[in-house]
C-alpha cells in the first residue's frame, strides 16, 4: 500500500508540473484589424472603413432620398479637445459612425472584403479554439443626431456555415435611451461573451466573425451611433491547481473554490485524452476535495476545472 501510494504521489507530482493553471479571470487579447477604426484617415468624415465589410443595400432602401447606401456606416475625426461634443475617452482620433436605420452596419471575418480589396486579405484569421472562451468589447455612444428611445444595435459574434452563411454564436443587444450614455461624451463598455467552445460546437475550429448592426425598426429610424475601441479577448479554460495529502489509505485532492461555480474532476494517462472522475461539484467559496483509494488503479494525471461560472 505505501508503495502504491508512492507512485501515486509521484505521478501527481507530475501532473502538477505538466499541466499548467491559467489564473480565473485570464485573458488573452486578439488584435482585431483597424479595430478602433483610424483608417483610413479622414479631416472630417468619410463613408470607407478599412477592414471592415459594409452590409449589402437593401432592396427597399430608396437611394434618391438625403443618403447613399455606403454613406449609412463610416469614420469620422474626433473633435478637437474642449469642443462640447469632444469624445473625451475615443482610443485614437477617429471613430466609426452606424445610421440606425434597418441593417446598416459592417462586419469582419476571413473571407470578408473592405472598399479598398476586391479579394479578401484573410487578415483577421482567428477560429473558435475548443477548450477557449471568448469576448468582444465594444465602446459605444447611442443618441446622436436625435435617435429615438427604443431603436437597436446589434453586437454579434459568428461563424459562416458550410454554405457561407454568417451564424450568430453570441449576440448583444444594446436599446437606445436617454441615460445609455448621458453626455454623449463618454463611450460605454458593451460586452459580448461566448462560452467555453466544447468539441461538439457546430463552431468549434470555424473562423470567427464579428458583426455591428443597427437594428432599428422603421418607425424608430434616425440618428447614429458611435463605436469604437473593439476589443476581442480568448480567455483560456480554468484549471485549478490541485492540493494532495494522505488520509489513511486514501489520497486526498483539494482546490480552491467558489460559491457559484461548478467544478469537474478530471483523469487522464496521456494529458490529452481527459474522462470525468465523479460528479460535478458546487463550489462552496472555500475548499473542495475528493478522496481517492490509493491502490495501483490511481490515475497517471488529474487536474479540476470551473465548468460553470458564477
Amino acid at each position: 500500500m505505501l508503495i502504491s501510494l508512492r507512485v501515486g504521489l509521484i505521478r501527481l507530482l507530475s501532473l502538477l508540473a505538466l499541466v499548467a493553471t491559467a489564473p480565473r479571470g485570464f485573458a488573452q487579447p486578439i488584435e482585431i484589424p483597424n479595430g478602433s477604426f483610424e483608417a483610413p484617415k479622414t479631416l472630417y468624415a468619410g463613408v470607407y472603413l478599412t477592414s471592415w465589410q459594409e452590409f449589402s443595400k437593401p432592396p427597399w432602401y430608396d437611394e434618391s432620398g438625403p443618403f447613399l447606401w455606403d454613406q449609412v456606416t463610416g469614420a469620422f475625426k474626433n473633435t478637437p479637445l474642449g469642443s462640447v461634443d469632444h469624445i473625451l475617452n475615443c482610443d485614437g482620433a477617429q471613430a466609426a459612425f452606424v445610421f440606425a436605420i434597418p441593417e446598416a452596419g459592417f462586419f469582419q471575418d476571413y473571407t470578408s472584403k473592405d472598399w479598398d480589396d476586391p479579394e479578401p486579405t484573410h487578415a483577421f484569421d482567428v477560429r473558435f479554439e475548443v477548450g477557449r472562451a471568448y469576448r468582444l468589447i465594444a465602446g459605444i455612444i447611442g443618441g446622436g443626431g436625435n435617435m429615438l428611445e427604443g431603436a437597436t444595435l446589434e453586437l454579434s459574434l459568428y461563424f459562416r456555415d458550410l454554405a457561407g452563411q454568417t451564424v450568430p454564436v453570441a449576440t448583444t443587444i444594446i436599446t437606445n435611451s436617454f441615460n445609455l450614455t448621458p453626455g454623449r461624451t463618454n463611450l460605454a463598455d458593451f460586452i459580448v461573451n461566448v462560452p467555453t467552445v466544447q468539441a461538439s460546437d457546430a463552431w468549434a475550429g470555424r473562423h470567427l466573425g464579428i458583426q455591428i448592426r443597427s437594428t432599428a425598426t422603421f418607425e424608430l429610424e434616425g440618428g447614429y451611433w458611435v463605436v469604437d475601441h473593439l476589443r476581442l479577448e480568448a480567455i483560456p479554460e480554468p484549471v485549478l491547481t490541485l492540493e494532495f495529502e494522505q488520509v489513511g489509505a486514501q489520497l486526498r485532492l483539494s482546490w480552491p473554490s467558489v460559491a457559484g461555480t461548478t467544478y469537474q474532476l478530471g483523469v487522464s494517462e496521456n494529458l490529452s485524452a481527459w474522462s470525468n472522475f465523479g460528479e460535478p461539484q458546487a463550489g462552496t467559496g472555500g475548499a473542495l476535495f475528493e478522496l481517492i483509494p490509493t491502490t495501483e488503479a490511481v490515475p497517471t494525471h488529474f487536474r479540476v476545472r470551473a465548468t460553470a461560472e458564477p
